[in-house]
């Protein structure tokens, strides 16, 4: 129980600290001011979601490690994720693409994680959701914007899209650590997501004149900590100041 309850935690927790490591590389980097901040502020929505998951893995660890330890001192194996965060900041479309089909199922998982039986995970999950609400807002707007408008921005949207699609079947696929969980009312039945969250990102497709992708192959792996070869040179990034000058608080 307490190991299930720890992994379901950071498998959780991962998809935040990283999608949130790469938004934040984007400061300074927007295409305008207003999305610059707009982009920082989810990284930094991210990353509070990301603490309170933290201290609470941390407390259920018991081995006196801290939130830091937990974020900042594991190896690319150990980390949870899944591997569509983890892709790079090619351009803006890719950024926008790769936050939209991450924030239609953050926002379905939170909305299924309040009613979970562990009151900590329910609190976190209810504070979370109005931070996605706004982050799926913002993203599906720039993904109507950008399929919807000059010959350019469509063409870059969706190959965008057409890029990442490969990833999205992952976001439903269950971990033992997962199948516990749910047999336990604690975790989320992500498999019972999957119908809905396709109708929801098929209709903005739909609404912004983009084309579905029609691919059935999908890659899969980072929920067991078999990553791309991108997140590595995440961490690297990610863990610099903590390994270089330990025991360093945020």
């Amino acid at each position: 129980m307490k190991n299930n309850l720890y992994k379901y935690i950071l498998g959780i927790a991962d998809n935040s600290l990283i999608l949130g490591q790469r938004m934040g590389s984007l400061t300074g980097h927007g295409p305008s001011l207003e999305t610059d901040i707009a982009c920082t502020n989810i990284s930094l929505d991210l990353f509070g979601q990301v603490r309170s998951y933290y201290q609470y893995a941390a407390k259920i660890a018991g081995d006196n490690r801290t939130e830091d330890d937990i974020a900042m001192l594991r190896k690319e194996r150990e980390y949870l994720n899944v591997l569509l965060v983890e892709q790079p900041n090619t351009d803006f479309a890719y950024i926008i693409a790769r936050q939209f089909l991450f924030d239609v199922y953050h926002f379905m998982f939170l909305t299924e994680l309040q009613k979970s039986h562990d009151v900590t995970l329910s609190a976190i999950a209810t504070k979370s959701i109005k931070e996605v609400s706004y982050h799926q807002r913002f993203s599906s707007d720039w993904i109507k914007r950008l399929g919807d408008g000059t010959e350019l921005s469509k063409a870059k949207m969706q190959e965008a899209i057409n890029g990442l699609w490969t990833y999205t079947d992952e976001l439903f696929h269950q971990t033992e650590a997962d199948k516990a969980m749910v047999a336990q009312s604690i975790g989320v039945d992500v498999t019972k997501l999957k119908e809905g969250y396709y109708e929801v990102v098929n209709t903005i497709l739909n609404e912004s004149t983009l084309e579905v992708p029609e691919s059935k192959w999908f890659q899969k792996g980072g929920k067991v900590g078999i990553h791309t070869e991108h997140l590595g040179y995440l961490l690297s990034d990610l863990q610099f100041m903590q390994r270089t000058y330990p025991n360093m608080d945020w």
